[in-house]
């Protein structure tokens, strides 16, 4: 037990702690040299900041290490064969191939391991934190960053939730002098890091990183105040790189007296003149503990490379992609489409989330102005006094920081719905959405039931940057689903089932439609499954197939050219990711005539998905090539008459239907 050494201030075994990644490291640098290792991030001179966290904390407590900190691995008891497979890229390791060092999580160990975009994890430590809170246990979040780190946006958005939540969450940072090549004197414009963090409402501590036992005493502070709710901590350990950024960059860059300098201050040689002059064990005692620690090491390293490259399926590997979906549960038979009362777009939303709410206390809202407030579109009106200010939280305007904090609590075991106030400011939060939440399963098996609402589309005279509908950006994202109703059943239905799916969701709202289109919606609480399309309208003549905003549109095409004589049907996707491909040919082999019609611009947007598999799996049935209709390439104008004449797919679709039937 690791908090128990520490408090027993058991040096000797505290010692032996600190080794095994000095061992480690060691190994690792005798690969390299002999070419069995082609690549490794160094600790070297660095273990006193990973060990003494570890050991600075209960076993309870969330790590969220990087790549230099092998010692809360080893501190924590992971089982070295699979830790070094995992490391070696062999058959064993923990993400079966998938990933690389230490990009994994352990939850048993209560790990979250990295990404390589740097301080992505930081606000995945505040969810964590923050699902301390909710379920009212005293467990703390450790997160680790470099100096360099400090600069991205997610370090200051991070701490500025952790801050105005009082969140219990330790941020250290590992500030050991350079970047990658760069000092920090020329990223950094203060002397120390921890000064910043007055400006975020928490306490500060400058550490010396290689005293082991004053990085312990100093997080078993700092975390017994987090968990007496006094807030979280911003610790700057200092240390220093004694390898290149990673094994084979070298250090020519690094003056060779500041390698003297730092070879006088090792933390393991620190320790071992403690260790002695304490009276706790003797010279030829610790050498006789690291020759036996070493051993073992190269044991299991050895072992680790005689093992084979992992092997899978494709099968397998798809599968992988997203965690299995609980079964669509029994429909009411006075849930079905056509039944219940008049209900706008946005009420339909709003009482899917509510009920959701109602069904599963796990379920809580966050995004900005949601709560008194109620939303910029009003979606959450009322919610707060409904269901209280612990699940219907206001964030700062972090996009990327509230949706990092959604992946921790999804850890945890809640089920948050993120509201993004327009699709546009999507951008804010894009890293941690395509990088982190939607490749998690995939990389180490853990499920992220996070959905993630955003309002999107014009019409409504707001402008290039409240406008966009940017839905392609996402369909390209292995581990995301994208949802985009068209009705206002299917807006209640698909956003129950989007809550309750245990991956990453982008539900997307089309705003035009909210207070503008109104239909029947059952009181009660139904689903509707991802990957189903709905046949908006039966015909003979062509197939339109659309999704969201374009669904009315073709909608009202059709009316239009049934006049005409010709029977348009109408096919509405619901879902992009996944999309129902059967549906959709089954439609144009009855028809042999397609047109994929979409309100974003055309270049590059999912109609081109749409239209190649049509020409790939339908080609002998059609009389026609493929048509696609989208917007024009240029951003969406603010005026509304600019919109509707040159811009819009909208102006192009009856051209575009006349070309196609007649070809």
């Amino acid at each position: 037990m690791a908090h128990a050494v520490a408090q027993q201030d058991d040096l000797p075994a505290i010692y032996e702690q600190l080794y095994v990644p000095r061992a480690i490291e060691e190994k690792m640098l005798r690969l390299i040299r002999q070419g069995r290792l082609s690549k490794w991030f160094s600790g070297y001179g660095q273990e006193a900041i990973a060990t003494g966290c570890t050991l600075g904390l209960d076993e309870r407590d969330y790590i969220l290490p990087m790549h230099r900190n092998t010692g809360v691995w080893t501190t924590r008891g992971v089982p070295l064969r699979p830790l070094f497979c995992q490391l070696m890229g062999r058959e064993g390791g923990f993400t079966k191939g998938r990933d690389r060092t230490y990009h994994f999580g352990l939850p048993e160990r209560r790990i979250v391991g990295m990404i390589s975009h740097m301080a992505a994890m930081l606000p995945v430590a505040c969810g964590l934190g923050l699902a301390a809170q909710l379920h009212g246990e005293r467990f703390v979040a450790l997160c680790f960053a470099g100096d360099g780190a400090t600069r991205e946006g997610d370090f200051h958005e991070a701490l500025s939730l952790a801050g105005i939540w009082k969140l219990p969450v330790l941020f250290v940072v590992e500030n050991n002098g350079y970047g990658l090549s760069s000092p920090v004197e020329e990223a950094v414009p203060i002397g120390d890091i921890a000064d910043a963090a007055a400006g975020y409402g928490m306490s500060g501590a400058v550490v010396d990183g290689n005293d082991i036992l004053e990085v312990i005493r100093t997080v078993r502070q700092a975390a017994e105040r987090a968990r007496s709710g006094a807030g979280p901590s911003l610790l700057e350990m200092k240390t220093f790189r004694m390898r290149g950024h990673e094994e084979a960059s070298g250090t020519a860059y690094v003056p060779d007296d500041l390698f003297a300098d730092w070879a006088e201050r090792d933390p393991l040689e620190r320790l071992a003149r403690q260790v002695v002059d304490a009276g706790c064990a003797t010279r030829e005692e610790l050498e006789a503990a690291r020759a036996r620690i070493t051993r073992q090491i190269e044991e299991d390293i050895e072992y680790a490379l005689t093992r084979p490259a992992p092997e899978s399926t494709l099968e397998a590997e798809r599968a992988g992609v997203f965690a299995p979906a609980a079964p669509l549960r029994e429909k009411n038979p006075e849930a079905g489409e056509g039944a219940g009362v008049p209900k706008r777009y946005i009420d339909a939303v709003s009482e899917g989330l509510r009920q959701a709410m109602e069904e599963d206390a796990s379920v809580l809202l966050l995004g900005q102005d949601i709560a008194e407030y109620g939303g910029v579109f009003k979606v959450t009106k009322g919610f707060l006094e409904a269901f209280g200010p612990d699940r219907v939280r206001n964030t700062p305007i972090i996009e990327s920081g509230a949706v990092g904090a959604c992946m921790g609590l999804a850890i945890e075991g809640f089920r948050p719905v993120l509201e993004i106030q327009y699709a546009d400011f999507i951008a804010c939060g894009f890293n941690q959405i395509v990088n982190n939440l939607a490749t998690t399963h995939y990389r180490w098996g853990q499920s992220l039931p996070v959905t993630i609402r955003a309002p999107i589309g014009g019409g409504i005279g707001a402008g290039p940057f409240h406008s966009q509908s940017n839905e392609a950006w996402f369909c390209h994202i292995p581990g995301l689903k994208v949802v985009f109703p068209a009705t206002p059943y299917d807006a209640k239905g698909l956003l129950m089932r989007a809550i309750r799916d245990p991956n990453p969701v982008l539900f997307l709202e089309h705003k035009r439609l909210y207070r503008s289109l109104k239909a029947l919606v059952p009181d009660t609480s139904y689903e509707i499954p991802f990957g189903k399309a709905r046949i908006a309208r039966a015909g003979t003549a062509v197939t339109i197939v659309t999704w969201g905003g374009g669904v009315q549109w073709a909608l009202d095409a059709a009316e239009q050219w049934a006049g005409r004589g010709y029977e348009l049907e109408v096919v509405d996707l619901r879902t992009l990711v996944p999309w129902d491909i059967e549906a959709v040919l089954g439609s144009v082999r009855k028809t042999n005539r397609v047109l994929v019609f979409h309100e974003a611009p055309l270049q590059g947007g999912f109609g081109g998905e749409v239209a190649a598999r049509i020409a790939e799996e339908a080609f002998g049935q059609l009389d026609a090539p493929p048509v696609r209709v989208g917007a024009e390439n240029m951003p969406i104008p603010f005026s509304i008459r600019l919109e509707e004449t040159l811009y819009s797919a909208r102006a192009k679709l009856d051209e575009a239907l006349h070309n196609l039937l007649a070809y």
